[in-house]
């Protein structure tokens, strides 16, 4: 299978993926579309003429509610939209908590809000999806997925130490066998699915880190100031692989891939060593339809 390029690049902004490129018509749900590459990813949709929903756990004005660490929350959601949805970018997650915290149904949280709960969104909203006819969902991953499997044993470190980084890291792997499965599932009613990550990009989504572990990465100095090392994405480029995935035309019936940096990743071993590209595990069918077949059973007994 040939990998897609495409003519943009790391700092192609959201705008400029869509130039020439009109939306009208187009019903859009962004999760957590109230900030950071969220919400430039809403902002350049609406430029193009979208109609775009943003699904957040605290809204204002016309933005609906959504707590995904909640089901209750996320079935609320479905239960009050009518109509066709022609993209879903589940773009809202938590990233490294220090501590292992736990949803009310007793889900570790990163895995709660970053899959489990979209995983109840998107299935709830088949039938929405199917009726748009062209529908596509966008996964909003990270390369941390390279860093660890999704974990079937002990999903929810009930026994294993917790570890932020790796609870992170299954969870973002498991938002990329999601869109292989989604593939695997849907391709028949013309709902394509596809992963990216979006780079280092200054965002809330930083918020749990110690000022160890921004300067690691070079993104804050002795002084406790944050700096942006020449590889950071501003949040208009972060958001351009998100736009590029939902509604470029250039991505008509692509399904079950993952890109970085507005192109197609290459499949790489997973481990300590790997520095980009998409891990194996993270895009492999046996795994995607294990995990399937889990989040169905997870999400219908809570």
């Amino acid at each position: 299978m040939t990998r897609i390029n495409t003519p943009f690049n790391a700092k192609t902004t959201a705008a400029e993926i869509l130039v020439g490129v009109d939306l009208t018509g187009r019903r859009i749900i962004v999760t957590g579309g109230a900030s950071g590459i969220g919400l430039e990813t809403v902002r350049a949709l609406r430029g193009a003429g979208a109609e775009v929903t943003v699904a957040t756990r605290n809204p204002t004005g016309d933005q609906r509610a959504l707590d995904l660490s909640d089901l209750g929350s996320v079935r609320a959601f479905v239960a009050g939209w009518t109509g066709p949805v022609h993209a879903i970018v589940a773009n809202a997650g938590i990233m490294a908590l220090p501590t292992r915290q736990v949803a009310a149904n007793g889900w570790e949280l990163q895995l709660a809000t970053n899959f489990l709960g979209h995983f109840a969104l998107i299935t709830g909203l088949y039938e929405n999806l199917r009726q748009a006819g062209d529908a596509r969902v966008v996964m909003v991953s990270s390369g941390a997925q390279l860093r660890a499997p999704f974990d079937f044993d002990d999903p929810h470190f009930e026994h294993r130490p917790y570890d932020p980084w790796a609870a992170y890291a299954q969870s973002k792997t498991a938002d990329v066998l999601l869109a292989v499965g989604l593939a695997r599932h849907w391709a028949a009613d013309g709902v394509t699915a596809n992963a990216f990550e979006p780079g280092y990009i200054h965002t809330n989504l930083q918020r749990h880190l110690d000022e160890a572990a921004m300067r690691a990465v070079g993104a804050m100095d002795e002084e406790g100031n944050l700096v942006t090392p020449d590889y950071y994405k501003t949040p208009e480029q972060g958001a351009a692989t998100s736009v590029l995935l939902a509604a470029s035309p250039l991505l008509d019936g692509v399904t079950g891939r993952f890109f970085s940096d507005n192109q197609e990743a290459e499949v790489v071993p997973g481990g300590p060593d790997a520095t980009a590209g998409v891990a194996a595990w993270s895009v492999d069918p046996a795994a995607a339809d294990r995990l399937w077949d889990y989040a169905l059973t997870a999400t219908a007994d809570r």
